[in-house]
């Protein structure tokens, strides 16, 4: 039986092709994924999604499975350990945004009900969907993902630059740029087509 065609990016790899079938672009309303991916791209910052994909059970593990309540309290003895873990990215600045990352993020869903309905509002609370003809030209950086960069810094967040932001929002369906031709291009519009964010 023939492979489906895949956005360029993932063929060849087998944990790619599985992350790009399964969870990329599909839109995410839950705040404790959303901080998964918000924390593993600040990871990824200068470096492959795939280095961070293939560490990602061993982050879940190191960081209590993405519990944000739990690592906005986490200690020195706690950071030091992360440090020493050899199954993450021992980025000891990296570690501790995650920790900083995790407070602001438990004040904006303070202030806004849920992270979701706050980071959606910069999509009017429906996924962009993009026409990519070869992933290569899909952009890094938006006026929103600027925006959206710019405002989280406001309220405190590091490692959260436009390009990481872009990056998040094209993981948890904020934006479709797989490619048109892509088997999953279709069915993740469709997805969005289908959203309704009022109960978020």
């Amino acid at each position: 039986m023939a492979e489906p065609k895949r956005c360029g990016w993932c063929e060849g790899d087998a944990l790619y092709e599985a992350y790009h079938d399964q969870e990329w672009g599909v839109p995410v309303l839950d705040d404790h994924n959303l901080f998964e991916f918000l924390t593993l791209e600040t990871f990824q910052a200068g470096l492959s999604w795939i280095t961070v994909l293939r560490k990602r059970q061993n982050f879940r593990e190191a960081f209590d499975d993405f519990d944000y309540r739990k690592i906005a309290l986490y200690k020195e003895p706690k950071i030091t350990k992360l440090i020493e873990n050899a199954g993450i990215i021992r980025n000891q600045l990296k570690i501790r945004a995650s920790v900083n990352n995790a407070q602001q993020f438990i004040k904006i869903q303070d202030e806004f009900g849920s992270f979701c309905r706050y980071i959606w509002n910069f999509v009017d609370g429906t996924p962009i969907q993009n026409k990519v003809k070869i992933y290569k030209e899909a952009p890094a950086t938006t006026d929103i993902s600027d925006q959206l960069s710019k405002d989280l810094k406001k309220r405190g967040f590091k490692f959260t630059g436009s390009t990481v932001i872009y990056a998040h929002m094209q993981a948890t369906g904020m934006v479709n740029d797989h490619e048109i031709d892509c088997f999953r291009y279709d069915e993740i519009r469709k997805l969005g087509e289908k959203m309704k964010l009022e109960n978020y």
